[in-house]
């Protein structure tokens, strides 16, 4: 087998003169809010790759806790991490390119906006309701193989989600703060939107378990299913709505004790 350009190498010096000698930088990502640059490259046959090079201390953690998930978990709506070499002290992953539009694009200099008829978002929320569900029920699926693994969701928001309006369809991408859990937090927060987030993971001290994952599904549910940013036009069922009610529960002893249950909860609900 010959050897291939990005899946065969062990090591470089730098990465973005050696991808514009590969083959065609077709787009970058310089601005990211990660700590990481990423680029799309398009090889000599025609292959299209997704490169994601850590630039800071944190994002290289990052990428390490991402490797070890991508190792532990599979699922078709997941774009995998299929190999990582080293660039100088930092380190590099390779994805397939995966066509679609982030729902949230955030930078390193602040918030973009969500609600703008052009963005991706409104257009998201401009889809039929039965579209949008469609999309949850993946989103849930994929987390029924990241709980069967003993994994928990951290830093999972709307920027997670690459949708292909063309096709239809969705993909996670850049679950790379996702770890075993239950765990307790050490920092003052974990990283990621306070729109998802539970409230154990603003506590240095408190467990961070599958009831926490519950929680940022149901809000996921909630903000998708909305017709705009401010939570005043839900637009599934009010069987659904109880479901997401219970799922973000302050408390989590009030939610659903597993993915696994929230999942079979919000099937009967939209299957009503």
């Amino acid at each position: 087998m010959d050897h291939h350009p990005l899946l065969g190498i062990a090591e470089l010096a730098e990465l973005e003169p050696y991808l514009g000698g590969i083959g065609q930088l077709f787009t970058a990502f310089r601005d990211q809010d990660s700590g990481c640059v990423s680029y799309g490259v398009r090889l000599a046959g025609g292959e299209r790759w997704f490169v994601k090079e850590a630039v800071t201390a944190a994002a290289r953690q990052s990428l390490e806790r991402g490797w070890a998930f991508h190792r532990a978990v599979r699922h078709p709506v997941i774009v995998p991490q299929v190999h990582r070499f080293r660039v100088g002290d930092s380190t590099a992953v390779v994805l397939p390119w995966r066509e679609g539009e982030v729902l949230y694009h955030p930078t390193a200099h602040g918030p973009r906006d969500r609600t703008g008829p052009a963005s991706a978002m409104a257009r998201f929320r401009a889809l039929p309701v039965a579209d949008v569900v469609t999309c949850i029920a993946q989103v849930v699926s994929a987390h029924l193989a990241v709980e069967a693994v003993g994994h928990v969701a951290v830093d999972f928001y709307d920027g997670a989600m690459l949708y292909d309006f063309a096709l239809g369809s969705l993909c996670l991408i850049d679950l790379d703060e996702y770890r075993p859990g239950p765990f307790v937090v050490e920092a003052d927060r974990l990283p990621g939107s306070r729109r998802f987030m539970a409230p154990e993971e603003f506590t240095s001290g408190a467990v961070v378990d599958a009831r926490t994952t519950v929680f940022t599904l149901g809000r996921a549910a909630r903000l998708l299913l909305d017709a705009g940013d401010s939570e005043e036009a839900w637009r599934g069922s009010a069987a659904q709505l109880a479901v997401v009610t219970r799922a973000t529960r302050p408390n989590p002893d009030q939610r659903f004790g597993s993915v696994g249950e929230f999942a079979a909860e919000w099937r009967a609900a939209t299957s009503r």
